[in-house]
């Protein structure tokens, strides 16, 4: 069993640059796991620079000097995020506020409901199952009320952090964005000398980090945006509030469509029952995840490699586990540089292997 593991680890780890590869992904790996939470406006600020890389890039080609087309691009970006704040967040708080008044006439309507399947289908329903689980609906529906209160209540504590954030994220990805090729050759000084494979990777992975990047974020305005316009069409209420939760709802491939699929229905149930309109509204919010899947992800993110979809949600499970929203977030990339080094180990063996 010794001798068959020590063949295994000479074939793949004898190389320096396999060595060196591995090294650099158990450094970062121990970094994020551990020092995520410090390190979380670094994050924040490098995501930033990818998504705002592009639009500078398109200026420089405009011969304007890299400072200045970063200054223009960051006020511009930071213009559209207060425009959209202030735009969202106060209509998303009164809605979210009407919610919580809603919630006990929702419940009472459930009720009401529910209390009439034994009449209408005896075979299917019997009221000794019924009555324990609306009981214990009625107390989870209660709680949700104070627990928004709660939470509401506790996030005035964090201000102070958020305004922390507000003023360190645009500096960091200033300096990013400005800096990028010092700090680039600053990083490498600091990397193994044995480092082929390792450069391999991040050349593929750069790239497709960015795309991905660029390809979410605009996924989740267009996703959140259609949805929006058809829930204001369909007169839905909680329009504002729903076509946000369905455009975040991208960033976690199939189960998040599955999941933001429960608060569509139910307001849509309460709203108007078993009627025409809910049903064009069901099919309405088929059609919107349809065309994401099958139309505006394929064009995206075009350039990504293909990853099964089992890979994908076993990636969220995984590294959603282990970092949560940021491994969420970028779970397909992850699973990607996964499959990136799978393959670059063996290439790297089989150019051993044929070494005379």
């Amino acid at each position: 069993m010794f001798e068959m593991v020590s063949r295994w680890y000479q074939r793949r780890f004898s190389d320096p640059n396999a060595v060196s590869l591995i090294a650099i992904l158990l450094f970062g790996f121990i970094v994020i796991y551990f020092f995520g939470d410090l390190i979380a406006p670094l994050l924040v600020a490098v995501v930033l620079a990818y998504l705002l890389e592009w639009p500078v890039v398109q200026l420089r080609r405009l011969k304007l000097p890299r400072t200045v087309a970063v200054v223009l691009v960051l006020l511009l970006f930071i213009g559209v995020m207060l425009i959209a704040l202030l735009g969202l967040v106060p209509t998303m708080w009164k809605q979210i506020a009407n919610l919580v008044n809603d919630i006990p006439s929702m419940y009472n309507g459930l009720q009401k409901f529910i209390a009439t399947i034994p009449q209408r289908y005896p075979e299917l329903a019997d009221l000794d199952i019924v009555e324990p689980i609306m009981n214990n609906a009625k107390d989870k529906a209660l709680g949700v009320g104070e627990s928004i209160v709660t939470e509401s209540l506790s996030s005035l504590v964090s201000i102070a952090t958020l305004a922390i954030y507000l003023i360190l994220v645009p500096l960091l990805v200033f300096f990013f964005l400005k800096d990028k090729n010092q700090m680039m050759g600053s990083v490498s000084k600091l990397m193994p000398r044995n480092r082929v494979l390792a450069k391999q990777v991040w050349v593929e992975m750069n790239q497709q980090i960015s795309n991905y990047i660029r390809g979410k974020v605009l996924e989740i305005l267009i996703v959140g945006l259609v949805s929006y316009v058809t829930f204001a069409v369909l007169d839905l209420r909680y329009s504002v509030l729903l076509a946000v939760a369905v455009g975040l709802s991208v960033l976690i491939p199939y189960i998040g469509a599955a999941a933001v699929t429960v608060p569509v229905a139910i307001v849509g149930l309460f709203q108007w029952g078993m009627s025409p309109e809910f049903y064009t509204l069901l099919v309405a919010y088929g059609i919107i995840q349809a065309l994401d899947g099958n139309v505006l992800v394929p064009i995206l993110f075009s350039e990504a490699v293909n990853l099964h979809p089992v890979a994908i949600i076993a990636a969220v499970l995984i590294f959603g586990g282990l970092w949560g929203f940021w491994g969420v977030f970028f779970a397909i990339p992850l699973a990607t540089l996964v499959k990136a080094v799978w393959h670059a180990l063996p290439a790297q063996d089989d150019e051993m292997a044929n070494t005379p």
